[in-house]
């Protein structure tokens, strides 16, 4: 029997190694596609409820600076799938890979250096409001109860509007920077 390859077939045809991320080809195009069709929480929510839509919030809890920063730190989860928290803290090589991957996926898109501390702050905010309006469970879990939900309410789409949600915030940030204006 032959021993799988370390790579996954991606939306374009091409092959993601999880060894040798920088080979891989994809855009936006392939990210946006994987994490509109990728439910959060493994699946364990009352709705269908996508990892982009989460992106997309989590870009507009940040300062303008960090936007782009904030739509693409789950980019990773595009290629690794997402795997919960608790589990990957049973999973060291699993965590190596991922920090690899985001490396390289960041960096494409120009992002090099530390998530910014506003992501990860802006990432809990994000689950807090996840927790009350997509859970089960009224639950508040420890790394969220200091935090206040904002004040808007998730109403869980499709995955196709998620990936046009995502897709058009990208762009706008996009367009901005590429034209010196700072977005918010």
């Amino acid at each position: 029997m032959k021993k799988a390859r370390p790579e996954i077939m991606i939306s374009n045809g091409q092959y993601f190694n999880f060894k040798k991320p920088h080979l891989a080809v994809f855009s936006i195009d392939e990210i946006a596609h994987a994490l509109s069709n990728l439910c959060r929480f493994t699946g364990q929510c009352r709705k269908f409820y996508s990892v982009a839509q989460h992106s997309v919030i989590v870009s507009y809890l940040v300062p303008p600076d960090d936007a782009l920063w904030g739509l693409l730190h789950d980019a990773p989860e595009a290629f690794i799938g997402d795997v919960s928290s608790p589990l990957k803290q049973l999973l060291p090589d699993y965590k190596a890979i991922e920090k690899a991957v985001e490396k390289e996926i960041l960096a494409r898109f120009g992002l090099v250096g530390s998530m910014p501390t506003s992501v990860h702050h802006a990432d809990l905010l994000a689950l807090r409001l996840e927790q009350r309006d997509v859970m089960h469970s009224k639950d508040v879990w420890s790394a969220t109860e200091t935090l206040s939900a904002p004040l808007f309410r998730i109403k869980p789409m499709k995955p196709k509007k998620a990936r046009k949600l995502f897709l058009a915030r990208y762009w706008e940030l996009i367009q901005a920077a590429n034209q010196g204006h700072r977005i918010t």
